[in-house]
């Protein structure tokens, strides 16, 4: 009786188990099968109903053979019971003999760490003990046995999903169980003959079994240095070593270090040759080692996902997006196919790839007008199908990179139900930065300002356990500065003095872009000779917080000033220097935040000329760069001279 329950149990987890198929089959002509004959029906409920279990942690073997541990209530499992007269030592000799390939050498490992120890629950007594008869019985040696017999790389699968079992099942790498299969694993590693799938899935399982010091692991690096030395590898099989790399990588380690160093340079070879989810879980695994210096690595796999793009699935976006914004990297073809293929599935896919779409075309500054369109026409049709979250990274994106969508007014109707209905599930500071990216669309959240500016929701601003960061400031100031200067009907609550911030310059220039030394080095000759000398200040602050680039002082009758009569000063030009770092990356047009610096200025009372890189560029001479100046300044001072 005691073997039926151990292979009873034996049988209810690998069941679950597709890491193994010789390994399956195996364990179903495990037992005895006269003393299975003998019992009848009645003794084998009462076997089932007393070792069923309340709880199995089961293995569902996903992307070859990593075990994602999933907790799954079960029925107590069927007892297999061999018909009589039938030959079960045929039967078992036939399907231990058939060589099945193994299920790794086509699949790929994720990111994530593929094997997590089970915690047995502490109450239920019957389950440890079961569990304890399991091991100490004579089921698992009978089936190391068996294994014996099978190829190496089958016999390689079997022991790695039988020291998954002892991770999932608590056991520790002293008892004589696990040592056991420790020494035979070390005995089949010493013939050199295991495919790196198989390699990969024994290092997985000895690393959380055993740590970094496992000598099982040890020896897997081993062989894997020389098979990725001498190029011994397949696109899947590199995806696999990437995976074991994150899992277990020590940069302390030459070896190690010399693998990845290896891995990187191999993969760059057949990065033509990788599939589209090969991509996505070698970017994660890059990100979880951290390789932000493996710069051409990372470029040629953003370039191949613009090739493999169609072929993602919605979490694989997600991923090499998550990828690529922490990585920090951008290829312009990968945009391009995402202007492709994005619009024709956002209206089906999942609610977090249109907002991880939106959140790394704002961190790359990328105003795609084909993508923002279709974002817009997706929440008019379903942004009730959208977290609060999700809600605010896109409206945010759009503010930002400073694009209205042809649907604006819909856009703006849903945001503004949404709002009412939800406004309570909004995060305070979320709820800031979209009322906030309205204002550089210049659509003014009337409405929802005097809530903002309440005392109510200040106060529930600055009880969430931190201070109020510039930024959130910064935001609450701009708004401020939108009822003062451009809602003039506005007569709701104002925020309080006390909560403006002096200057919007910070480190993060998350208001205003500081001006570019090298480009005010190419205009500050041109310009002191056009003026006939330095009749102009630099990096000047307002009372409003805003830093002007070069500022220009006239009297009432528009003549210009010089530094030492500026307490005459009448009327003020404010010169905008703009260089790249002021647009979106792929167009021409201001960010956001400077946009909207630009009407704050104007209704303050400063003439605005802006000056932006691009046009600067076309004038090659000296006297050419004088002559734009002079056509963009001085019709502006003759304009306000003869309007005065």
């Amino acid at each position: 009786m005691k073997s039926i329950a151990c292979f009873s149990s034996v049988r209810a987890v690998c069941q679950h188990t597709s890491a193994c198929i010789p390994l399956h089959r195996a364990l179903f002509h495990c037992t005895n099968s006269d003393r299975c004959s003998n019992l009848d029906i009645a003794n084998k409920t009462a076997v089932a109903q007393q070792l069923s279990l309340t709880s199995v942690r089961k293995f569902h073997s996903t992307h070859g053979n990593t075990a994602v541990v999933q907790q799954v209530s079960a029925a107590p499992p069927p007892i297999l019971v061999p018909t009589p007269g039938k030959r079960e030592d045929e039967l078992t000799l036939y399907q231990l003999g058939r060589r099945t390939p193994p299920i790794t050498s086509t699949r790929t490992v994720p990111h994530l760490s593929p094997y997590r120890p089970y915690t047995k629950p502490q109450s239920n007594a019957a389950a440890r003990v079961n569990m304890q008869s399991l091991f100490e019985g004579e089921v698992i040696p009978q089936l190391c046995s068996r294994l014996a017999h099978l190829p190496s790389n089958d016999r390689a699968e079997g022991l790695a999903t039988l020291l998954g079992a002892c991770v999932e099942f608590g056991l520790e790498a002293h008892s004589p169980l696990v040592l056991r299969l420790i020494n035979e694993c070390r005995e089949l590693l010493s013939h050199r003959d295991l495919e790196v799938a198989q390699l990969c899935h024994l290092g997985e399982v000895s690393y959380v079994l055993e740590g970094s010091k496992s000598a099982i692991l040890t020896e897997v690096l081993d062989s894997l240095s020389v098979a990725v030395e001498e190029d011994a590898v397949t696109p899947g099989e590199a995806t696999r070593v990437y995976s074991l790399m994150a899992l277990c990588y020590d940069p302390a380690s030459p070896q190690q270090m010399f693998i990845l160093s290896s891995l990187h340079r191999l993969t760059q070879r057949m990065v033509h040759r990788l599939k589209a989810r090969e991509v996505s879980s070698i970017l994660q695994s890059l990100l979880k080692l951290q390789q932000r210096q493996a710069i051409t690595l990372v470029l040629r796999l953003s370039h191949r996902a613009s090739r493999v793009f169609k072929a993602f699935s919605d979490q694989e976006v997600i991923n090499v997006l998550s990828a690529l914004m922490i990585l920090g990297q951008h290829d312009a073809d990968l945009l391009a196919a995402m202007e492709k293929h994005l619009p024709e599935r956002l209206g089906t896919c999942d609610p977090e790839l249109v907002s991880t779409v939106m959140e790394y075309c704002l961190q790359m500054k990328c105003r795609s007008e084909p993508i923002f369109e279709a974002v817009a026409e997706n929440f008019v049709c379903h942004a009730e199908r959208h977290s609060t979250p999700q809600i605010a990274k896109q409206i945010v994106a759009m503010g930002r990179l400073n694009y209205l969508p042809q649907c604006s007014t819909q856009m703006f109707k849903k945001l503004e139900s949404i709002l009412s209905t939800r406004f309570s599930q909004f995060q305070p500071r979320s709820l800031i930065e979209v009322l906030h990216a309205c204002i550089h669309l210049e659509r003014f959240p009337l409405n929802y300002m005097s809530k903002v500016f309440s005392p109510f929701f200040l106060h529930r601003l600055q009880a969430q356990g931190e201070p109020l960061d510039k930024n959130a400031l910064g935001q609450l100031t701009q708004l401020h500065l939108s009822t003062s200067l451009e809602c003039n009907h506005y007569w709701g609550p104002r925020l309080p003095y006390s909560l403006h911030v002096k200057k919007f310059s910070s480190v993060d220039q998350a208001f205003e872009t500081p001006m570019d030394t090298l480009f005010y080095r190419q205009i500050k000759k041109p310009l002191t000779q056009l003026l006939g000398g330095q009749f102009y200040s630099t990096r000047v602050f307002t009372h409003s917080g805003y830093t002007v680039d070069v500022e220009i002082c006239l009297d009432e009758n528009g003549y210009i000033l010089p530094l030492s009569q500026w307490e005459h000063t009448y009327r003020r030009l404010a010169l905008c220097l703009d260089d790249q770092n002021r647009f979106c990356s792929n167009t021409q047009h201001l960010l956001g935040k400077e946009a909207t610096k630009r009407r704050h200025l104007r209704r303050m009372g400063y003439e605005v000329v802006q000056i932006p890189y691009f046009e600067l560029e076309r004038m090659r001479t000296n006297e050419e760069q004088v002559k734009y100046l002079h056509n963009k300044i001085f019709p502006t001072i003759f304009k306000y001279s003869h309007s005065s």
